[in-house]
């Protein structure tokens, strides 16, 4: 109970929680995405789904701090690199992320779409395996950030359970917004190549500052958003047609 009257904790706990938002971004971009390959009326039980189970990732991992201390241990040794468990994980989930966001891009430019063929929708195991397979990756990605900033686990759990609270509330309206705006899905695309650009950077041990990531994907949205202004306000006049517009004088024959 001393925790709930010391500040400190309590700052730790709310920047935790932003910062777990923060990094939650990509989760829900990819979530949305791949929710948007199902019917319409699957696609809220495949988002609530996936952050249930990135939730229940975390959780675990946080209970298992000693397991997850380990992976960063070295395993083996490639052209006098030490090579860790996280490593791996970073490297193959980096590989994985970049593979389908790059199917995603061909599909929507050159695919089915692009011949207006009737949409095919996916499979939701399909989906739900390949949102579980990221969350394995984000979560550790997460719950190393927390182990890095908080000494409680009862702080780290609860800022994770908020985060991932608020981002079941946002996602809906993000995956929406997503769907229907394609220059808003291809420039998620576009962050989410970067993003397995960077985890794959990330498991050879360079390491980028995520503020410049972030900085760089808030710049182009907002670019992004004043485009879209622009798009509404140089909209084509509607044409009217009827028999006031289309009738002649009789002498104008």
């Amino acid at each position: 109970m001393e925790l709930l009257y010391d500040p400190q904790v309590w700052i730790a706990f709310a920047t935790l929680t932003v910062l777990e938002l923060v990094l939650g971004i990509d989760n829900i971009i990819f979530i949305s995405i791949l929710a948007g390959k199902l019917p319409p009326e699957q696609q809220p039980r495949a988002r609530f789904i996936g952050l249930a189970l990135a939730l229940i990732m975390r959780v675990v991992l946080l209970f298992s701090l000693s397991w997850v201390m380990g992976l960063t241990a070295a395993l083996f040794a490639f052209y006098g690199h030490e090579v860790s468990g996280r490593d791996l994980i970073l490297i193959l989930g980096g590989l994985f992320l970049i593979a389908k966001s790059t199917h995603e891009i061909h599909t929507s430019l050159e695919g089915e779409e692009s011949h207006a063929a009737k949409k095919v929708y996916a499979s939701f195991g399909m989906v739900i395996v390949q949102i579980g397979l990221l969350d394995i990756v984000f979560s550790l990605d997460s719950v190393i950030t927390a182990i890095g900033m908080v000494n409680q686990i009862a702080v780290m759990v609860a800022a994770v359970v908020i985060s991932i609270i608020a981002m079941m509330l946002f996602a809906g309206p993000i995956g929406a917004f997503v769907q229907r705006h394609p220059t808003v899905k291809m420039l998620a695309l576009a962050f989410l190549l970067l993003i397995g650009f960077t985890l794959v950077v990330e498991g050879i041990e360079v390491h980028i500052p995520k503020g410049y990531i972030y900085f760089a994907m808030a710049f182009s949205v907002f670019v992004e958003f004043l485009n879209m202004k622009l798009r509404k306000r140089t909209a084509p006049p509607i044409e009217l047609r009827g028999p006031l517009h289309d009738s002649r004088a009789p002498d104008a024959a």
